[in-house]
């Protein structure tokens, strides 16, 4: 497998989501030799363009090996493509990962644990990124709450890492693209 820091050109067919009804945006999942040349099976930020339109986002693990793209309404419209359509991307791995948006509950639990606070503040961008979606991908609200609590536990005894987790969705299926509605 090849990996790069080049720029990937590919195409891939534009997707409406099955869940959420009603969902504004629309999403396409990247053939597996483009995702093939990324750096990584995890969540991986890029930049590039989507139909000429410059873009960033976070790609995810498609939980196949691959990746899948959330692509906002305002991203389509400003490409001028519809869902159906085919659209041609170029896309290059990120020079430095963008820090991820904090839930206000977890930052909030952080304030009040200066220890797990400290640790936090050490820790990398794709770091964070991993506890925020261990924390996040819980489907309960006591799961979340218990997460959050657990990671501000461990981030106190110095834990740096979200324990035994999949960043590919491979093996815990933890990951996956959504499923494309019927059309």
């Amino acid at each position: 497998m090849t990996k790069t820091t080049a720029r990937i050109a590919f195409k891939a067919p534009l997707l409406r989501p099955a869940e959420p009804k009603g969902a504004t945006w629309s999403f396409l999942v990247l053939p597996t030799a483009a995702s093939a040349k990324l750096p990584a099976r995890s969540m991986t930020s890029v930049e590039g363009t989507f139909a000429g339109q410059p873009f960033q986002a976070t790609l995810e693990p498609d939980g196949q090996g691959s990746h899948w793209l959330k692509v906002e309404k305002g991203l389509r419209e400003s490409a001028g493509v519809d869902v159906g359509d085919t659209v041609a991307l170029e896309i290059a791995p990120m020079a430095v990962e963008p820090e991820p948006t904090v839930p206000a509950d977890l930052r909030k639990a952080l304030n009040e644990n200066p220890a797990a606070k400290a640790l936090w503040s050490e820790l990398t961008a794709v770091a964070r990124r991993d506890w925020i979606h261990w924390i996040t991908s819980g489907k309960k609200a006591e799961t979340r709450e218990r997460r959050i609590a657990t990671t501000c536990d461990k981030l106190a005894c110095g834990q740096r890492r979200a324990c035994c987790f999949d960043r590919s969705g491979i093996y815990s299926k933890a990951f996956s693209a959504p499923v494309a509605a019927a059309e």
